[in-house]
């Protein structure tokens, strides 16, 4: 056997013991992981998210983002909650999370639950259970929430630029970036269905409408008339204006933006490519025809799958004093 092809099958066989420690690290995750060292946790956890999202609903659209990129950089680890430092750019510096929103709310309940119980209580955890809470608090599906996370001591902003779906990726990036991650198609178009709620700044989408392939045009896959809507929003150069991501009803949790979507009217080119591909194209037109009959239980379920992504348990890792800094 050659060398190349020796050291081919030891990187195959390397992937292959890392997803099996992948997947065993998530099975400590368990329900009331912390019935017994802080019994509190979940309640003081819910009710401060409660007292933030009751002054600003828009907040549990930035909660499900910040969860979302916290799990496709380093797994569910709270790395998203880092600062940056002299010798180190965090995840929070990369472009994609420089519109993030949230961060006052999951320090105020990590102070509120470190007054509880000292050390107990991840950061991850109390992401993914904020998260959890504000889309409930809007009329949005629940979903139970293992717990055991621990936080990770490593935050790179170049990792979140890798790792994080790109609003202009297409089918081929989308579906091999949720493969690496251990989700499916069917995952891909429901945690997409997670646009139904929230806004965007123009520069995520702009070019589809002045510059699309470089010469001047607007991408022949968006609904013109949208797209002339979308002009009057977006000027060439726009940085600070935002848009909805469902109009109309982008602070209500439902099935509208598969409907949106069908008609050509997905924000995102990453919202356009779910047409490009039979498998997606399918679960949009079922989301559509059945008027989303089994979105918010699918939603749920593919929730609690990414929250299960390369977790960090048992001693790895540690459980931050506060969010932001390694201890």
């Amino acid at each position: 056997m050659g060398i190349h092809k020796l050291v081919s099958v030891f990187l195959f066989q390397l992937l292959l013991v890392l997803l099996v420690l992948e997947r065993s690290n998530a099975k400590y995750l368990k329900l009331g992981f912390y019935n017994q060292k802080c019994p509190d946790a979940e309640a003081i956890i819910t009710k401060t998210t409660h007292h933030y999202i009751s002054r600003a609903p828009t907040l549990a659209a930035a909660l499900l983002r910040m969860h979302f990129h916290d799990c496709f950089v380093r797994g569910c680890d709270g790395s998203v909650l880092l600062n940056s430092t002299r010798d180190n750019q965090a995840e929070k510096a990369s472009i994609p999370n420089l519109t993030l929103r949230g961060f006052d709310l999951i320090d105020a309940a990590k102070s509120a639950v470190e007054n509880k119980c000292p050390g107990v209580v991840s950061c991850a955890d109390i992401l993914a259970l904020a998260a959890r809470d504000s889309v409930a608090m809007i009329n949005g599906p629940y979903w139970e929430v293992p717990t055991g996370r621990r936080d990770g001591r490593v935050s790179k902003a170049s990792e979140a630029l890798a790792n994080l779906p790109s609003p202009f990726g297409d089918i081929n990036h989308l579906k091999s970036l949720f493969y690496s991650k251990g989700l499916n198609v069917k995952d891909l178009v429901v945690l997409s269905g997670g646009h139904t709620i929230g806004i965007s700044h123009c520069p995520a989408f702009s070019p589809r409408l002045y510059n699309f392939t470089g010469k001047g045009d607007a991408d022949p896959s968006l609904d013109p008339h949208y797209a002339a809507e979308l002009k009057k929003k977006c000027k060439p150069r726009d940085t600070t204006s935002i848009v909805e991501m469902d109009p109309g009803s982008f602070k209500t949790f439902d099935e509208d933006y598969f409907s949106i979507v069908s008609k050509r009217r997905g924000l995102f080119q990453s919202d356009a490519a779910l047409l490009d591909d039979k498998e997606s194209k399918a679960y949009v037109n079922l989301y559509v025809k059945t008027h989303g009959s089994t979105f918010a239980k699918d939603f749920a379920e593919s929730m609690v799958k990414m929250g299960h992504i390369e977790v960090l348990t048992g001693k790895s890792g540690e459980i931050r004093r506060k969010c932001a800094f390694v201890n």
